[in-house]
């Protein structure tokens, strides 16, 4: 098949979205599928080939970022690649340029849905305000948005009850993670270059992977190292990433005397992961964001515990005493506790690689393959109602 991917962030940008995209279009094409992306222009940013480009505008607070505002031939683009289903992995401008194509091509739409965008307003907005309209406005258009999706899927149970809560006349839905390479992480990856990079010997190593913002809840993980480092004085917490609150929780973690315990590493390449994962004890994370998690999957797939906040996604995942411990993420004290846990005990790594192993990358998107077949022959055998491509109309 040819499926048409339309995402809001892209290359150089490897955020989440990014990441479950390049990983997913890598196993379709292995799968023998052709997939082309639609993607936001970013000025100076180089072009990764076989992807479409539209214009767009920089987010000013946030370059890393560009808004698709202006009109496109994407409609065209589809044509030309002779396209069997669009799938949209973004919520906001691009989504509606996949919906609109859709439409005139006469192609089924899929959404997957990643990120909780309400949640994320009063971190992003780029407008002056009040952050309660802004969430009811954007309420209203999700619910209509995702009315008018052919398919909607969404990666965890948990998140596919918010989004039928939040809009109850989905016609479609399936939940379906995105897939963990287990190649890549596994146990038996040497670690020790990474450990030796932060001076990090025999004492124990707490890992963090992800984007340093806001929603990531990352001074409770810092609170959370004082208490430990109290019962292990050797643990230190590695943060992996960067972002816009880099040089905020920096200061953060001298103001609170930990700079020996917390360790900033910065961006890591994607080659560079793997070892991360395997130089740790165990990985935690305070985020209740998560509509997946696919760094905790990594870290399982890794064979390390996982110490996580207790919301959304994340207990589908963690189970308590199995693969890891969940804490109340409000509570830095429940968060040391389950660090120790993780640290303390042994024989989790069996348990912890049999839990990602159900979630490989080609397992999932063999899944996925499927449910495009699926919705294509409804599609052309006229099972499924044809819409207007207009959100509102």
């Amino acid at each position: 098949m040819n499926i048409a991917m339309f995402t809001d962030t892209y290359l150089p940008t490897t955020d989440g979205v990014v990441v479950s995209l390049l990983s997913t279009k890598r196993a379709l094409e292995a799968l023998g599928h052709k997939v082309m992306v639609f993607a936001p222009r970013r000025r100076g940013a180089p072009e990764e080939p076989g992807t479409q480009y539209v214009w767009a505008r920089e987010f000013r607070r946030y370059p890393e970022y560009a808004l698709a505002l202006l009109p496109s031939r994407d409609a065209d683009r589809l044509k030309e690649f002779d396209a069997d289903v669009v799938h949209s992995h973004g919520i906001t401008f691009m989504a509606v340029k996949a919906m609109w194509a859709g439409w005139l091509r006469d192609l089924p739409t899929v959404q997957t849905w990643h990120t909780m965008i309400t949640d994320a307003v009063p971190y992003y907005t780029p407008f002056d305000l009040n952050v309660r309209i802004l969430q009811k406005g954007l309420r209203f258009y999700l619910r209509r948005y995702l009315r008018k999706c052919d398919e909607v899927i969404a990666p965890t149970r948990a998140v596919l009850r918010e989004l039928l809560q939040m809009a109850p006349g989905i016609r479609r839905h399936r939940v379906l993670a995105t897939g963990v390479d287990t190649w890549r992480f596994r146990p038996g990856v040497d670690g020790s270059s990474v450990r030796e990079r932060h001076g990090i010997r025999d004492g124990k190593m707490v890992l963090h992977v992800g984007r340093i913002s806001p929603e990531k809840n990352l001074p409770v993980l810092f609170a959370a190292m004082a208490a430990v480092r109290r019962e292990v004085p050797e643990a230190r917490l590695v943060v992996a990433g960067t972002g816009p609150k880099l040089g905020e929780y920096q200061s953060l973690v001298r103001q609170m005397g930990l700079q020996e315990t917390v360790r900033f590493a910065g961006f890591v390449p994607p080659e560079d992961l793997p070892a991360y994962y395997a130089a740790c004890d165990a990985f935690a994370t305070a985020s209740t964001f998560e509509t997946q998690g696919l760094v905790v999957l990594e870290a399982l797939a890794s064979g390390k515990p996982v110490a996580g906040a207790n919301a959304r996604a994340i207990p589908e995942f963690v189970h308590e005493g199995e693969t890891g411990h969940l804490f109340d993420a409000n509570d830095a004290t429940a968060a040391a506790g389950a660090i120790l846990r993780c640290l303390q005990a042994e024989g989790y790594g069996k348990a912890c690689v049999r839990e990602a192993e159900g979630f490989s990358v080609v397992a999932c998107t063999s899944r996925l393959a499927d449910a495009y077949k699926a919705l294509k022959q409804d599609w052309d055998a006229g099972r499924i109602a044809h819409g207007t491509g207009r959100i509102f109309g």
